[in-house]
């Protein structure tokens, strides 16, 4: 690697970050550094610089261990893969810049620094995108069982009574998920009555609804009733909307008075009690 691509960097790397940071500020639909503390902003500029210059004396060889660390810190701040491959474009443009201004690079050796920057940004480039690319998929694998082991739980709460809250989308696997753990429960718990709670459901549509029709199907195949509580008025208008039949289900729009439905179907209800 070039003394002098080496000693312009490490001389002006401070002015390279401000500069990185007020192009980085210009990126259609960029959030973060608009909308962080200053003090993260300017901590993870910091090992950005760190890591783009990691292979800088020796190329092909990039800092892993820095590597790692800033994946999962962007990854957790939310940066696209798009936003993470301008980063570095910026990156390189503003040190090629800069060296230009320094008569460091010139016309005689420009083609020489072209072919020096290609070795030294080319393999950074490959190396955090895929490392990038691992971190989201292990986020993403994780918050997808997080959210499976989270929203597909029967739990009783009363006794021939159950309740079993839905978060996030319904998809085919979801819903198959679902389906067994409902139709164990039940008969594990002897409910008589299942709530499928939807207030965590951002969307339903026809392929949400028809899951969730199976569903009660399958629970009065097994000899409980099953009601659908959580229903709020843009679910409704959407069910409404796309002619969704749901005349089968005992439907509410709270958990509460679903409850309270439950315990009438189960000849019960709640009474106060004054204290004497």
């Amino acid at each position: 690697m070039s003394i002098q691509l080496v000693e312009g960097v490490n001389e002006n790397i401070n002015e390279i970050i401000e500069r990185w940071q007020l192009l980085m500020k210009d990126e259609k639909g960029e959030k973060f550094f608009h909308f962080m503390p200053e003090q993260l902003v300017e901590k993870t500029s910091s090992e950005f610089a760190a890591l783009m210059t990691s292979n800088i004396y020796e190329q092909d060889i990039v800092n892993t261990e820095k590597l790692k660390e800033f994946t999962v810190k962007v990854v957790r701040f939310g940066w696209s893969i798009k936003f993470v491959n301008k980063a570095i474009d910026n990156f390189s443009k503003i040190v090629f810049e800069l060296l230009e201004e320094k008569g460091v690079i010139e016309q005689s050796n420009l083609r020489f620094y072209m072919t020096l920057f290609d070795n030294w940004i080319l393999p950074l480039r490959e190396s955090i995108i895929e490392a990038y690319s691992v971190e989201w998929d292990r986020t993403v694998s994780l918050q997808k069982i997080a959210l499976q082991e989270l929203s597909a739980s029967l739990i009783p709460v009363f006794e021939k009574i159950s309740v079993m809250p839905l978060v996030g989308t319904i998809d085919t696997e979801r819903a198959k998920l679902i389906m067994e753990n409902l139709l164990e429960g039940v008969v594990k718990q002897r409910a008589e009555v299942v709530l499928l709670d939807i207030t965590g459901v951002p969307v339903v549509d026809t392929m949400v609804a028809h899951h969730i029709i199976q569903a009660a199907d399958a629970v009065r195949l097994v000899g409980a009733k099953c009601m659908l509580v959580g229903i709020r008025p843009e679910i409704a208008q959407t069910i409404v909307t796309l002619g969704i039949n749901l005349n089968d289900f005992t439907t509410t729009s709270t958990l509460q008075r679903g409850m309270q439905e439950a315990l009438g179907l189960t000849n019960r209800t709640i009474v106060e009690v004054e204290q004497s």
